[in-house]
Formats: structure tokens, C-alpha cells, sequence
């Protein structure tokens, strides 16, 4: 047997040094054991990255959803595959089997045939976190269709920019859904979408809240009497290795989203085999991860990962503040979470918060804490040890993308040593470089780079939608035969790596590169300051200053402002030096994010710089009003 399962260090060597010396016959060894196939592969890998092609188990055919569904119902039909917690507690969670989820998703399968999907067509799937979005996109998968989700919370302009971007033949969306205490018009927003998408013929609309909505006669039905109808059996499409399996949208540096491609074969095995070690999953666990299927976090780590391995994995329709911020610990306790993947941005917010909070529920029954989505900043690292898991449960500080499909670079719990802010050690097979600014590698440790990886990985997306150079121009033409990730990092004396953010975010003073990450991790450890974001401005004499964003704790707003940004500086001189020092420091309210939680630097950069003229489209963002007062104080 492959080494499925690591569980210790030196193991973990072995195998690593295996993968990067004998790739092919490591991933192939993966495949076989651990997947069903319907024909197998006649080679492992192609590869080239200047073209830039990769294929991986080339003429392999399969449908993924055979290995997250049908090779469980002998073994594990009794066993709960999603555990569904919705937004409101009045209503029971739901326990949904695998014999369940392989029955519903056969009949949404035939649900999408009789509405003339067929295998390579496009789906929008516009919906909140309830198990009809997982149960459309396997629906999808097993006939062959191309689903793209997209976050419900996006608005009306940038859901129809990404479905006509990708020619959608059909969107699954619901009449509503809820968010805390209030409710939001999903279907209106579709509405007004498909008011400049043409190539729509046919919405499904799930009723979720039962409010009054507009039906358009002749493309407009209600999801489920199809469902009633529809028949219980649907015989999975096969697929090539390399068939799309799904194209998922992440925003680009021009504003245009990129569509990325990911595929079936690779993806489902890195996926796989990531979600197993890295959570170190075992049989009985249930494993929760906080983030939207809208997301690749959520496809990868709360869909397709976990249900090929055979897992029990939550889906959860709320917010961590409704009812009151107690709400994640309230859901561990009852559903006894054994796995817990949330982002650093959550974790700020609920340490801000009283701590009896999480001191009023049971959380014993964690074994692995994780972080996803930005590198976790040292204070809130350690409240998120002291805290949740309690110094017994080790936090995997998981660094990837939407473009690599899968974690790249992570701790494995009880198997790596852990340090605070590193993403630590490479995953199995994985091949980081680090970049110097002539472009050379620099191989030895102790150096600060851009990150690149320069060997194929089974789950890295293979294209962007309808725009092959573009994919090309953004990840391979940096740094010949090497996918460029657009960030930078640092690897200590022992090799273990840490990301330091965007290249774009290295702002350069007076002469001296200076990432933004760590500054924000100094000043966010003043105890006055909630959270921060640093970037660069011009300035006559450095060429670039530092402007600080800065969020305050309750505990700092009654605080003099002007003793407040003294401190701050002191802290960043002593802790970095003073050439880190911030010439503008502006408190604020809130800092623009992605839904995802990511701070939009691109926005404060124009701020800081006093171009405002043009911000581009801010309606994606998870707090767009917060834009406008950044500007109306800005110094």
C-alpha cells in the first residue's frame, strides 16, 4: 500500500523525497490504490510548462462522482456525508447519508438531462449554503456538465459577467436566503443578471425562504416537483482525465475575474490525498470547515475532498455572529467537531469578542484546527491555540489558491512541528522555489523570494476559460518553466516557509523591499488594534511611504489618536526597524474585502495614492460601503 496516511516526521521525509524523485510512479501508485477508474491511464504526466500544457493520467476515464458517491454505498450508506446546520435555529440540522446524497443527486442529474443539459454544457450555480448547492454541483459532475458556482452574495453585475463570460446554458439559484437576522432577494438579483444573459434558457429556483417571487413563463421553475418526478437512477457520464470539471472565478489585478479550469482526474486525487493527510482524517471524525462552496476552499475541502474519502463533512448556512458570536463554538459542541478550517479574518473578529463566548461550550472533542485564505497574524495564531484548541490541538496553516486547486504548502497535524505564522514544510510532491530579483532560484535557506513551484502538482488549474494566453502571460512568463504564484515568502534556517503576501505588496522605501505582512503582524499585536493593512504611497524623497490602514478594538476607540499612532510606530521600530515606520496612519471603521476575506490592497492603494477616480467594480465586495468613508477621512 502507498503511504495514504502519514503519521509521523520521518515518514513524512521519506515520502516527500519519494514524490519529488520518482513523481510519476508516486501519483500513479495514489491512483490505483485509492480510486475507481472506469478505463486507466496510458501515461502519468505530460508536461511543458512554456506552452504552458500540463495533463495529468492522460486517457484515464472516471466520473468523479462514482469515487465521492457510489463506491461508499456498500460500506458507508448508513453514514452521514453532509451534516447540514442551518442559519436558523428553530430548524433541526440534517443528517444526510450516502445512500441519501447518491439518491438525490441521481435525480437532480436527471432533473438537468430533461432541461437539455448535456455533457461540456456550462452551469451558474447561484445559491446559499444549503445542500441543494452540493447537491448541483455533483449533479453536474455526473452528467458531465461544467458547473460554475458562484458566491451568493455577488451582485446582479458581476453574476452575469461571469456567465456570460462562460456562455452558462442554465443557473440554479433559489428564491432566497438568509444571512443572520435578514433575508436576501437572490432570485431578483438573478433576475436582473439575466437581463444581458441571452444564452439562459432555463433557471431552477429552490424554495428556500417562501417569499414571493417573479417567474418568467418559459424558463422559470420551481426546483423541486421536478425533483418528485424525476427517476432515482442516473448512470454517470464518463469522463476523460482531463475533461473540465468545473470553472471557478478569482479576481484579477485588471478587474476582468479569471475563470479558472480545473479538471476531473488530477483534481479528484490531489484533493483527495490533501484533505486525508492534512486534517488527518480518520473514519468517525466530523469534519467542519466554515467557508462557501463559492470558494475553492469549499470545493475542495468541504465537497469534493471529504466525500472521496468516504467523510462526514458540515455545510453550515450561517454567520459566526447570529445569533451571537458564540455560534461556532455552540456547533462544535453539538456536533462534536473533530476537524475545524476557518480564516484568519473570522478568527480576528471572534477574538475582539468577550471570551465567555467560548468558555460557556464543550470544545474537547477538536483534534485539528486549520486557517485558510491569508497567512494567520502571531496574535491571533496564539488566541486561536490558547483558546479553541486549547495548546492540545495543532493549528495546519494551509497557504494555496484557486489556481493550484489544492493546499500547497501546510503543517501536518501531530506530524510537523508547528511555529506561529509559517505555513511550515511543502506537501507531498510539491516543489517550491524561491526567486530571486535577477530570477535566479536561490537554493540555500535563510532567503526571502518570490515563491514559485516548479513541478507539475495533479490539481493546478490548466487554463484560464477562453483565454489560454492570458493563463500563459500571468503564471509562466515571469520565471521560465516555472508557475509563478504571485507571492512572496521566506524560508528560516530549518526550511520551513512563510508567506509575506502579494509581490504586490512588497512596497519598496528608501531602497529597502518591505513586505507588508509582517508590519501588519506588528502592529495588529498592539493591543488597542483589531486589525490593519499597510500600503504604499509616492513620496518625494523614499519614492514609496507607508500608509497604514488601521482597525481599533473597542477597548482603543476611546484612546488619543495621536498617543495611538506614536505607539504603533514605536512598536513597528522595535519589532522591524524604523525604515518600516508609517508615515500616515488613517483609523478606520472597516477594511474593503472579498467575500472570501481578503483585503482588496488594490483599493487602498488608490486611496492612499488619491486616485480615486476610477476604484473599478466595488459591488463584489463583502463590505462595499465601507469604501466611501476610507475616502471622505482619508489624510
Amino acid at each position: 500500500m502507498s503511504n495514504y496516511h502519514i503519521k509521523h516526521l520521518e515518514e513524512y521525509f521519506q515520502v516527500y523525497r519519494n514524490s519529488v524523485r520518482n513523481p510519476e510512479e508516486f501519483w500513479e501508485e495514489i491512483a490505483e490504490e485509492h480510486f475507481v477508474w472506469r478505463r486507466r491511464w496510458d501515461k502519468v504526466l505530460k508536461w511543458d510548462f512554456d506552452a504552458p500544457e500540463v495533463t495529468w493520467f492522460q486517457n484515464a476515464q472516471l466520473n468523479i462522482t462514482e469515487n465521492c458517491l457510489d463506491r461508499h454505498l456498500d460500506t458507508r450508506a448508513n453514514k452521514t456525508a453532509i451534516l447540514f446546520e442551518p442559519n436558523n435555529l428553530e430548524e433541526a440540522a440534517q443528517h444526510i447519508s450516502y445512500s441519501e446524497l447518491h439518491l438525490r443527486v441521481c435525480k437532480m442529474a436527471n432533473v438537468l438531462r430533461a432541461n437539455g443539459i448535456q455533457k461540456g454544457d456550462r452551469v451558474c450555480i447561484y445559491l446559499p449554503m444549503i445542500p441543494e448547492l452540493a447537491v448541483a454541483v455533483l449533479a453536474c459532475a455526473r452528467v458531465g456538465a461544467i458547473h460554475s458556482v458562484v458566491f451568493a452574495g455577488f451582485s446582479s453585475i458581476a453574476l452575469s459577467t461571469r456567465i456570460n463570460d462562460c456562455d452558462c446554458k442554465m443557473v440554479i439559484t433559489s428564491d432566497g436566503s438568509y444571512r443572520g437576522n435578514k433575508t436576501i432577494d437572490l432570485k431578483g438579483i438573478v433576475d436582473v443578471a439575466l437581463e444581458d444573459c441571452s444564452e439562459v434558457s432555463s433557471v431552477l429556483v429552490v424554495n428556500r425562504i417562501g417569499s414571493t417571487i417573479q417567474m418568467k413563463e418559459g424558463r422559470d421553475q420551481w426546483l423541486q416537483p421536478l425533483l418528485d418526478k424525476a427517476k432515482s437512477t442516473f448512470t454517470a457520464e464518463i469522463m476523460d482525465a482531463e475533461d473540465p470539471l468545473f470553472i471557478l472565478y478569482t479576481s484579477g489585478s485588471t478587474g476582468k475575474p479569471k475563470g479558472m479550469v480545473h479538471t476531473c482526474a488530477g483534481y479528484m486525487v490531489y484533493t483527495a490525498y490533501t484533505f486525508k493527510n492534512i486534517f488527518q482524517y480518520r473514519e468517525q471524525d466530523v469534519y467542519w470547515c466554515t467557508a462557501d462552496i463559492g470558494w475553492i476552499t469549499g470545493h475542495s475541502y468541504i465537497v469534493y475532498g471529504p466525500l472521496a474519502n468516504g467523510a462526514t463533512t458540515v455545510m453550515f448556512e450561517g454567520v459566526p455572529s447570529y445569533p451571537d458570536y458564540g455560534r461556532f463554538w455552540d456547533i462544535i459542541e453539538k456536533h462534536k467537531i473533530t476537524q475545524f478550517y476557518t480564516a484568519p479574518t473570522a478568527i480576528r473578529a471572534l477574538a475582539k469578542e468577550k471570551l465567555e463566548f467560548v468558555e460557556k461550550y464543550d470544545l474537547s472533542s477538536l483534534k485539528v484546527l486549520g486557517t485558510v485564505g491569508e497567512p494567520i497574524n502571531e496574535e491571533a495564531w496564539h488566541w486561536y491555540n490558547n483558546n479553541i484548541g486549547k495548546r492540545k490541538s495543532p493549528i495546519v496553516d494551509t497557504w494555496w489558491q484557486t489556481e493550484t486547486g489544492g493546499i500547497l504548502i501546510s503543517p501536518i497535524p501531530y506530524v510537523t512541528p508547528t511555529t506561529p505564522t509559517y505555513a511550515t514544510l511543502p506537501f507531498i510532491g510539491i516543489q517550491p522555489a524561491l526567486m530571486d530579483e535577477n530570477g535566479e532560484e536561490m537554493r540555500e535557506n535563510q532567503v526571502e523570494g518570490r515563491l514559485c513551484i516548479k513541478f507539475p502538482w495533479p490539481s493546478m488549474a490548466r487554463t484560464i476559460w477562453g483565454n489560454h494566453d492570458r493563463y500563459r502571460d500571468t503564471y509562466f512568463s515571469a520565471y521560465k518553466g516555472k508557475y509563478f504564484t504571485g507571492d512572496g515568502a521566506l524560508r528560516d534556517a530549518v526550511g520551513y516557509y512563510r508567506i509575506t503576501g502579494r509581490v504586490d505588496d512588497v512596497i519598496i522605501v528608501s531602497g529597502h523591499n518591505l513586505g507588508t505582512a509582517p508590519i501588519e503582524d506588528s502592529i495588529n499585536e498592539h493591543p488597542a488594534v483589531a486589525e490593519s493593512a499597510i500600503v504604499g504611497f509616492p513620496h518625494d524623497v523614499k519614492g514609496n511611504a507607508l500608509y497604514g490602514f488601521v482597525i481599533l478594538k473597542e477597548t482603543g476607540e476611546g484612546r488619543d489618536r495621536e498617543n495611538l499612532k506614536k505607539e504603533i510606530n514605536q512598536q513597528i521600530t522595535e519589532q522591524i526597524g524604523p525604515i518600516a515606520k508609517l508615515d500616515k496612519i488613517q483609523f478606520v471603521p472597516g477594511l474593503p474585502k472579498t467575500r472570501s476575506g481578503k483585503i482588496m490592497r488594490r483599493i487602498l492603494r488608490k486611496i492612499a495614492g488619491k486616485d480615486t477616480k476610477n476604484l473599478g467594480d466595488i459591488s463584489t465586495l463583502l463590505n462595499p460601503e465601507v469604501v466611501q468613508d476610507i475616502m471622505d477621512k482619508a489624510l
